[in-house]
């Protein structure tokens, strides 16, 4: 049972509960009033009757059937003991009622199988006036009350499925439009198709997000594109200088010791750019996913460990450090790439002998050398994977480095911002949010 059908019997069980609650409403008000008419005329009968006592102008309709008499005028006298005929029968009550020993009541009786409504009241001493109506009337109004209500609950029932499915259709279109854009992308697998946007209700602000996660996702696929082809780019050229070479090592004996030498510390060399170029783009493939394992993070304790390595990897440039204790929550592998990067991209840039400046407070880290600086044309395109500004094609590295640190920042909620000192060169400034 699709949506639409469900939604369609839901509306119909809610109407014929509201019918059948309004039908029996209606079927207790209508019993309670036709019988309440009818014990008015019987009082109002009865009240008639004693008048014409009092004043010796009733008379005893003998022989007749309350059958045939106009209701209410079927009337008649009772004592406590039987004596003589009656025009209906009379209960033990009504005789206790004659006798003074039962108040005036209102009853049912059968008369030769017709069913009716008497009132029964005191008069004289020793005698009761008794006043009888028909109230097969009354039932065969309420039966036909009741196939009213019936036939017209069943109606009711019945528009109720029809509007339902309609007005699910209707209220549904948004959702079968989601459905057949899902259907199109899963078989054509392009992301760009867009669903219109109609109206200002759930369903459309559910058709936007999905249009959101569509635009998401072809980006997505657009950005793993670009780095597959700029991947296959990059690979390409390490791949065959090394192919050279080992061509260069498979000319047995036409090497001198030193060439094979020199040849084999350029493989080396070349294996250790391929596996960093490797490295980074692992790192790249994971986007700017939260850290599955994330946890609170020293980040002055790997600032202080990055700073000692790159002191040791860059030994001509000096390296001065100010940490305050900053807590972060995240990876602490990840943190440490991205400073092990920042610290890298300032040392190449850097003059030999100059210093590189690393400041760490109040959840800010800053990363400043006294190279040449970033020129303002470049800022927007720094943070591209394998962007290298016309400065920086003559120094070594992939142009993943930069990338990497912003993806990584990213990943941790936080911002990186590049400065231009007012002494030169460049610094860029990392900002975290607080743990939590």
């Amino acid at each position: 049972m699709n949506l639409r059908t469900r939604l369609a019997v839901l509306a119909a069980l809610s109407v014929a509960v509201a019918v059948a609650a309004m039908a029996f409403a209606a079927y207790f008000f209508f019993d309670r009033e036709l019988g309440r008419q009818l014990d008015v005329s019987l009082t109002r009968e009865a009240n008639r009757v004693q008048l014409q006592l009092k004043q010796g102008d009733w008379y005893r309709p003998d022989g007749l059937s309350c059958e045939w008499l106009a209701a209410p005028a079927c009337a008649q006298l009772v004592t406590p003991e039987p004596a003589g005929p009656t025009l209906f029968p009379v209960t033990p009550e009504a005789r206790q009622v004659a006798a003074g020993t039962r108040a005036e009541f209102t009853g049912d009786v059968l008369s030769d199988g017709l069913a009716l409504r008497v009132k029964t009241v005191p008069v004289r001493p020793g005698e009761a006036l008794q006043v009888a109506v028909r109230s097969d009337q009354v039932t065969q109004s309420l039966d036909r009350i009741r196939r009213v209500l019936l036939l017209a609950g069943a109606g009711g029932v019945v528009l109720a499925c029809a509007f339902g499915y309609l007005v699910a259709r209707a209220g549904l279109r948004p959702l079968a439009r989601i459905t057949a854009a899902s259907r199109h992308i899963a078989r054509t697998r392009d992301p760009a198709h867009r669903i219109p946007v109609r109206g200002r209700d759930e369903l459309a602000e559910l058709t936007r997000h999905f249009n959101t996660m569509l635009a998401a996702l072809e980006e997505s696929l657009a950005a793993q594109r670009q780095l597959v082809a700029d991947a296959s780019h990059e690979l390409r050229t390490p791949l065959t200088a090394l192919r050279s070479d080992i061509d260069l090592l498979a000319l047995d004996g036409r090497l001198g010791e030193d060439r094979r030498r020199v040849v084999l510390r350029r493989i080396g060399d070349q294996f250790e750019e391929l596996t960093q170029l490797v490295n980074d783009l692992i790192e790249l493939a994971r986007g700017d996913e939260p850290p599955s394992e994330a946890e609170e993070v020293d980040l002055a304790q790997v600032v202080g460990e990055r700073v000692e390595l790159a002191r040791r990897h860059w030994p001509g440039i000096t390296f001065t450090a100010r940490l305050a204790p900053v807590l972060v929550t995240g990876s602490a592998e990840r943190l440490a790439r991205a400073v092990a990067n920042l610290l890298d991209n300032a040392a190449k840039f850097a003059p030999a002998g100059s210093t590189v400046t690393v400041g760490l407070a109040d959840g800010r880290l800053s990363v400043r050398d006294e190279g040449p600086g970033i020129a303002e044309a470049d800022r927007p395109r720094v943070f591209d994977r394998f962007y290298r500004s016309a400065t920086a094609r003559d120094v070594p590295g992939s142009g993943l480095g930069l990338a990497i640190v912003a993806q990584v920042v990213r990943a941790h909620g936080g911002r990186v911002e590049i400065g231009s000192p007012p002494g030169g060169g460049a610094e860029f400034t990392v900002g975290f949010p607080p743990p939590g």
